[in-house]
């Protein structure tokens, strides 16, 4: 085999930040790690590139493994390479997070990784540079909810405007005003209400709402601009 002289090698990982919203608040899946350096503490899920993937396909494998879930949303943010991050050997790790639906997780998830969510706000110290790469997606994930309806990926099936508006609030640590929120979210014309309510939380209940996924496909790449000014939200 050729190759190129007087290079040395070194090694590629995935780490995903894999988020979830339960109904009231954004979360992140986390796993303890099995193997040393570090083993038995909390880690973003992850693993090294196979010579044979490109890096979509090995970001997909992981998190396969660990929720059995396919055709999830997935965004690559960033790669992190400095020489000291990894004690065992120089190690360049790029980072993607996922959205997907707690419900579905539920039913397929791996009980090998010890998988747990912790609220975005009150997750544990992980390791090597994982947090940074938590609160890289968390502003890659804020700027693009701003501008695209991505968080409906967070959503089950049917879903409230409380729900919707919590999870708003959660991924911008912030309050909005209920009838503005929901006036701007309608403009869209991606929500098609339903005739049944939840009323877990109230007696009067609040309807729910189903995504029309037609105009969702067709919009997703629009500028919606759904939330003003994101940058002072960050």
């Amino acid at each position: 085999m050729t190759r190129y002289p007087g290079q040395k090698r070194f090694l590629i990982a995935v780490d995903c930040i894999i988020f979830g919203f339960d109904g009231e608040h954004l979360k992140l899946l986390l796993i303890k790690r099995g193997f040393e350096p570090e083993k038995g503490k909390w880690s973003l899920m992850g693993g090294f590139v196979q010579s044979e993937e490109s890096l979509d396909e090995a970001a997909n494998r992981i998190l396969r493994q660990l929720t059995g879930l396919e055709g999830v949303y997935m965004e690559q943010i960033e790669t992190l390479g400095d020489p000291e991050r990894d004690p065992v050997e120089r190690t360049l790790s790029v980072a993607y997070f996922a959205l997907i639906d707690i419900h579905q997780y539920e039913t397929h998830i791996s009980g090998e990784y010890q998988a747990e969510w912790f609220p975005i706000n009150k997750y544990p110290k992980l390791i090597f540079d994982h947090s940074n790469m938590v609160e890289s997606a968390r502003k890659r994930l804020r700027y693009k909810a701003s501008l695209h309806p991505i968080l409906f990926e967070l959503l089950p099936e049917k879903f409230t405007m409380p729900q919707l508006q919590y999870l708003y609030e959660d991924v911008y640590n912030a309050t909005f005003d209920k009838r503005n929120f929901s006036r701007k979210i309608l403009s869209t014309n991606l929500l098609m209400k339903q005739k049944d309510k939840d009323k877990s939380a109230s007696k009067k209940g609040a309807f729910y709402y189903k995504l029309n996924k037609r105009r969702y496909n067709d919009n997703f790449d629009s500028f919606l601009k759904l939330i003003p000014n994101p940058d002072h939200l960050i």
